[in-house]
This record gives structure tokens, C-alpha cells and sequence, in this order.
């Protein structure tokens, strides 16, 4: 159960309730995380409809924005997000051992581009102060800036909703599921 109390769509203002409806029915179902940053209606529309456009522009492949998110998420042990988006990186033609792998890269159904991103994922997220100028020749062989910009963007912004789920404890039940499978991420009640 979430620490606040779940807003639903008919809290809000009309055009942020369908912000709300319109993302948590997306790809999978964050109708639990709405209902709580549904609190700031402005947050709720802004981020959900940014993430809505750039998932429509596509511009930067489905499978590498998943593949880094299930990434940060492992990193940062979000039962939440890891349960989500597995399926979403399933879908994108990971398979599910390799999936299971993260977020080490070494797995076979990883090519160079899938080892870069995680690469580039496990820096942003751990230690991005110090990402070394060849990471991004190396990136900018098979992305565009804008990709870059884009792919950093959301890397960064996962890390927020792990943080932001794992505070408040946003749990459905398939986090709780998830953590029965892969002891070694900590429960929502686990204070370390």
C-alpha cells in the first residue's frame, strides 16, 4: 500500500485525468504510480505527457530505452520498475534469460550496441561525473546526439522513478511477486 493516499482520475482537472488515464494504461500498467503522483497534477502532466512523446517520436529505438531502464532499475533495485518493463524489453526481442542476466552484458543475445547502452547505463547511473570522453566517441558511432541527449534523459529520469516509487512504496503486487523470484533485490520493507 502506497504512504499516501491513491488519487483517481476524477481528482484531477479534465485534461490532466486523461495525461493520467491515457499513461497508465500505456505500455503496461502504472495506473497505481498516477494515482500517487496524481498529489502534483502539474508533475503528473508533464512527465507523463513527455514520456508519452517521446515514446510516439521514437527516436531512439524501443529496444535500448527499455533495455536501459530495466538496467537502472536492476541497479538501483526497483522491484517496481523491473517487473514493469521486463515484459516491455521481452516484447522488444530480448530474451527472457538475457533479460534474467541483467544487468551484466555479457550475455550472447546482447550485441555491441546493447553492451554499449548498458555500459553507458551502469555510468550514468553510478558514477556520471566521471564518464570518460571515449564513452561517447563510442557512443556517437551508432547514435545521434539528439539520441544521446535523449537516451541520458531517460536514464536519468528511471533513476527518479525508482527512488520515487521505492519512497512511497508504489507496489501493485507484481514488485512484491518479483522479489519472491530474485531474493536479492530488498523489499519495500527493507530499510537498506
Amino acid at each position: 500500500m502506497p504512504r499516501v493516499t491513491p488519487l483517481p482520475p476524477d481528482a484531477l482537472p479534465p485534461e490532466v485525468a486523461r495525461t493520467y488515464t491515457a499513461f497508465a494504461q500505456g505500455y503496461a500498467d502504472f495506473a497505481d504510480q498516477a494515482a500517487v503522483l496524481a498529489h502534483v497534477p502539474p508533475a503528473l502532466d508533464h512527465i507523463y505527457r513527455m514520456l508519452m512523446e517521446l515514446r510516439e517520436r521514437q527516436g531512439v529505438p524501443f529496444r535500448y530505452i527499455e533495455l536501459a531502464v530495466v538496467v537502472v532499475s536492476k541497479l538501483n533495485a526497483c522491484p517496481y520498475c523491473v517487473s514493469h518493463h521486463t515484459p516491455l524489453l521481452e516484447v522488444a526481442g530480448v530474451p527472457a534469460d538475457a533479460v534474467a542476466d541483467l544487468p551484466r552484458a555479457d550475455h550472447a543475445a546482447f550485441d555491441a550496441v546493447d553492451r554499449l547502452v548498458i555500459e553507458y547505463t551502469h555510468l550514468v547511473t553510478q558514477r556520471a561525473w566521471g564518464i570518460r570522453d571515449g564513452v561517447f566517441e563510442r557512443l556517437r558511432a551508432h547514435f545521434t546526439e539528439s539520441q544521446i541527449v535523449e537516451l541520458t534523459l531517460r536514464i536519468a529520469l528511471c533513476g527518479f522513478f525508482n527512488r520515487f516509487n521505492d519512497a512511497l512504496q508504489i507496489d501493485d503486487g507484481a514488485a512484491e511477486a518479483l522479489l519472491h523470484l530474485h531474493p536479492a533485490l530488498p523489499s519495500s520493507g527493507d530499510p537498506t
